[in-house]
């Protein structure tokens, strides 16, 4: 049995994202290893994952996560993660009570952070990280995990 990992800070987070992708191409293994490190080093969460955008069915489906059970699918323009998908800008959500159209996945949360995840152009999806506490999520995490998304960036467009 491995030891827990160690609560970090957002700063030190974007180190070891760059260390688990710098061999690894696959997108899902890359994004089922970043909401691991997501969820187990960041403290106050308690929803750490991607959903995916289908164009064919111009909806977000749930991608790989950790937490407690989620949301499959979420259409375009709908709730925090809908409107990062349509609009592609990072949205920090200090009370998510509060956010127009907000969809409770989990009852538990109380702010959230989602940033648009965009390679070559096209939308691919978006990391959405929720928290149980309220303005849980600053400008440094806001700037770092933009630095995660963009590691994840790379190894897609190669």
């Amino acid at each position: 049995m491995s030891a827990p990992i160690h609560r970090l800070s957002v700063d030190e987070l974007v180190p070891m994202v760059r260390s688990v992708l710098q061999t690894e191409t696959d997108m899902i293994a890359n994004m089922a290893n970043i909401a691991a490190l997501l969820f187990e080093t960041l403290p106050q969460i308690n929803w750490a994952g991607f959903y995916l955008w289908k164009e064919a069915d111009r909806q977000l489906v749930l991608g790989p996560f950790q937490g407690r059970l989620a949301c499959t699918r979420i259409p375009l323009g709908r709730g925090v993660c809908g409107t990062v998908a349509q609009n592609r800008e990072t949205l920090v959500v200090p009370d998510v009570h509060a956010f127009p159209g907000h969809i409770a996945c989990d009852a538990a949360s109380e702010s959230e952070i989602v940033l648009p995840v965009v390679a070559r152009g096209a939308l691919v999806g978006v990391l959405d990280i929720d928290s149980p506490v309220k303005d849980r999520f600053s400008d440094a995490d806001r700037t770092r995990l933009k630095e995660v998304v963009s590691l994840l960036v790379a190894t897609l467009e190669g």
